[in-house]
């Protein structure tokens, strides 16, 4: 659960620098201002995943470094979001995921309902004290639930909101550098470009990100058996073994599974298909 120590505006004791007074070009030096030209430029060539991904691992690192992006798109028909992850590190893998995107319960979630009262930058970090300072929000988790996500200290800010046709969101973890107003500031300015960049990305292939509710009508008897066992983390022979068919024919059926489901890969079909009630989270 989510605890402040205290609701007043604090000091932070520490030399980072949130100072509130600071204007926007003093925010960035000069070498920041010119790698961001050269990231926005680019951003503009962004349409696939993979070029997303690697988008994320170029000069973008330099300004916003880390290690895990998590971001959710929301269209105006629907009341959340559809989340998709990125991750160069071994220690968050699906599991992580699925966990931290539960909806009441997981840490983004929970992360996202404080981020939704101020629309700033929101940092989650034990390692400073609570503040809000004006440019962006720092709050505390349980140091448990911080340990088990695999996050450590994260970013999160969004684009859009209630009466926007499609809503962005974008969590950067395990970042490289503690949180600052710097980091906050970048965030914000590269926050637009960012949020059209997904919207390409996840309109690829027909718009079919935001279909949500005609997808169960597409998925067959068979890819629904399917998608349970995969949900279970079974491999193809498994599978075929389990349904008494060929592995080349349950590989058939994935791959009409991922793209129905308009993602990439099989952990993704699983937790996509969990939470739009495909299939039920195995507690």
């Amino acid at each position: 659960m989510l605890y402040v120590k205290n609701t007043r505006r604090t000091v932070i004791k520490t030399n980072l620098n949130f100072d509130a007074s600071a204007s926007a070009n003093d925010d960035l030096s000069n070498e920041q201002r010119s790698v961001f030209m050269d990231v926005i430029t680019e951003s503009l060539r962004v349409s696939q995943r993979m070029h997303l991904f690697n988008w994320l691992q170029g000069e973008f690192q330099y300004l916003l470094g880390h290690e895990v992006m998590i971001f959710g798109i929301r269209s105006s028909d629907n009341d959340s979001y559809h989340f998709e992850y990125f991750t160069s590190t071994r220690y968050f893998n699906q599991t992580q995921f699925s966990s931290v995107i539960e909806h009441d319960s997981g840490l983004i979630h929970q992360a996202l309902e404080c981020w939704k009262k101020i629309t700033l930058p929101l940092f989650v970090s034990n390692e400073l004290e609570p503040m809000e300072d004006g440019n962006c929000l720092v709050v505390n988790f349980d140091e448990n639930v911080i340990k088990e996500s695999e996050l450590k200290n994260f970013v999160l800010h969004g684009f859009g909101d209630s009466n926007s046709k499609i809503s962005s969101v974008v969590v950067l973890a395990r970042l490289h550098k503690p949180p600052s107003a710097n980091t906050a500031r970048i965030l914000e300015l590269i926050m637009p470009n960012l949020h059209c960049a997904l919207i390409r990305v996840t309109s690829h292939r027909g718009n079919t990100v935001f279909d949500n509710k005609n997808i169960a009508s597409i998925i067959t008897n068979r890819e629904s058996e399917i998608l349970q066992w995969l949900h279970m983390g079974k491999t193809n022979w498994e599978i075929s073994s389990i349904l008494d068919i060929s592995p080349l024919t349950v590989k058939n059926h994935v791959q009409n599974i991922l793209r129905k489901l308009n993602v990439q890969n099989r952990s993704q079909a699983a937790v996509k298909a969990a939470k739009i009630g495909l299939i039920k989270m195995l507690k």
